[in-house]
C-alpha cells in the first residue's frame, strides 16, 4: 500500500471534553496525528465529512459516505466511525467495487489514556494491506465481515452476529 485514504465521520474516536461538566463534543479528526507520530511508511490524507455521533447518522450521510468513498482514486480506504453503527454504514458500502474499506472506531476516545484507539487504527492498517477488495470491520483486534457482526452494547465489544 503506497496510499491511504481515511475518511472520518466522528463518532467516540474523535470526541473531546467540552466543557467542565465532562460533557463531550466530537472534535476534529485525531488519526492524522497518530499516524504522523508513528511515522507511519505509506502517504495519507483524512478527508472530515462527518462530526457525528454515530447514532445520529441517517441514510442520506451514509450515502454522502458511500459516494466520496467511490469517488476516491486510491483503492485502500479506512473509515472512521463510531461504534453504535458501524456495522450499519458498512452494510451501504458492500456495493462498492474495486476497494479495500476498513471501518474502525474506538469505545475510548482516542486522545484519552488506554484508549483502544491506536489499536484499532493498527489492526485496521494491517487489515488494508492484506485482504481482498470487499468491505470490513476491524474493532476488538479482529477483522470482521459486517453481514456477520454485531455490536453487543452490554459487554462493549463486537462479536459474530
Amino acid at each position: 500500500m503506497q496510499h491511504l485514504t481515511i475518511v472520518t465521520t466522528g463518532g467516540t474516536i474523535d470526541k473531546i471534553y467540552f466543557d467542565d461538566k465532562s460533557e463531550y463534543q466530537i472534535g476534529a479528526p485525531y488519526i492524522g496525528d497518530i499516524l504522523s507520530q508513528l511515522g507511519v511508511a505509506f502517504a495519507f490524507d483524512v478527508i472530515p465529512i462527518l462530526r457525528k455521533d454515530s447514532l445520529h447518522i441517517t441514510a442520506d450521510d451514509r450515502e454522502l459516505i458511500r459516494r466520496t468513498i467511490a469517488q476516491q482514486p486510491h483503492r485502500h480506504v479506512l473509515v472512521t466511525h463510531g461504534t453504535d453503527t458501524m456495522v450499519e454504514t458498512a452494510q451501504v458500502l458492500l456495493e462498492i467495487p474495486d476497494k479495500v474499506i476498513v471501518l474502525t472506531g474506538a469505545l475510548n476516545p482516542a486522545r484519552f489514556q488506554g484508549s483502544d484507539a491506536v489499536f484499532n487504527i493498527g489492526c485496521a492498517v494491517g487489515a488494508l494491506q492484506s485482504l481482498a477488495d470487499g468491505v470490513y470491520v476491524a474493532m476488538n483486534g479482529r477483522v470482521w465481515d459486517p453481514r456477520h457482526v454485531r455490536k453487543n452494547r452490554a459487554a462493549n465489544r463486537f462479536e459474530a452476529g
